[in-house]
């Protein structure tokens, strides 16, 4: 065989081994960001739509939790806060990781400020991002092993994205009745809030609400 033969095979060797490669790569980085990244089910396919399940059982950290009982025939409305009335100017809310604190604003004005327990069996994003989706309730499962979930009627859900983080990744705030350790990491990503929190922040928070997330967590 000639010389130039075999380079011309020896590139379509290299080519296809390239080819081939490059495949791998993007399978093994697809499966990263879908396996690994979600806030709500392995899968990344977060529930998009009201779901209340009454009576239903829960499931966090191997343990059996009670949800909340969801009336939807009851029509709720946003709790007051002294002096809500008057503000004015753009909404923002801002998540601050290092010291697991959520402050909204509305303009200058800060609305709300509590704490909150931000991901530890995997850590919520940092970015800019908005919110996308509201719902009263839904359920949200993922995790495994000692991080497994299975949560219905969670309550108050804001889902956001943004910050190379998308919509189906299923990263929100929202209510939480399956621990009260607020204040240090505790999620699977998403930002967990003291359910009475949640609701203020639902009723006045809308679609397109900016949120910024930064710092490091404990």
């Amino acid at each position: 065989m000639t010389r130039k033969k075999l380079t011309k095979k020896f590139n379509w060797f290299n080519f296809a081994l390239f080819f081939l490669a490059s495949i791998a790569g993007v399978f093994v980085l697809q499966k990263s960001i879908i396996g690994t990244t979600c806030a709500n089910t392995g899968s990344c396919k977060e529930s998009l739509s009201l779901k209340v399940e009454n009576g239903a059982v829960g499931k966090f950290n191997g343990q059996k939790v009670t949800p909340p009982q969801i009336d939807l025939a009851k029509k709720e409305t946003p709790t007051k806060v002294l002096g809500e009335a008057t503000l004015t100017g753009e909404k923002h809310i801002y998540v601050d990781l290092t010291t697991q604190t959520l402050s909204a604003y509305q303009g200058d004005t800060l609305f709300l400020q509590t704490l909150i327990s931000s991901g530890k069996s995997f850590p919520t994003p940092t970015g800019e991002f908005t919110i996308w989706e509201m719902l009263r309730a839904t359920r949200m499962s993922g995790g495994s092993g000692a991080f497994a979930y299975d949560l219905p009627n969670v309550p108050y859900v804001m889902f956001y994205s943004g910050s190379g983080i998308a919509a189906a990744q299923g990263f929100s705030l929202h209510g939480t009745y399956w621990h009260n350790n607020f204040g240090h990491p505790m999620s699977h990503g998403c930002v967990n809030m003291r359910t009475i929190d949640a609701e203020k922040i639902f009723y006045w928070a809308e679609v397109g609400t900016k949120i910024t997330v930064y710092g490091q967590a404990p």
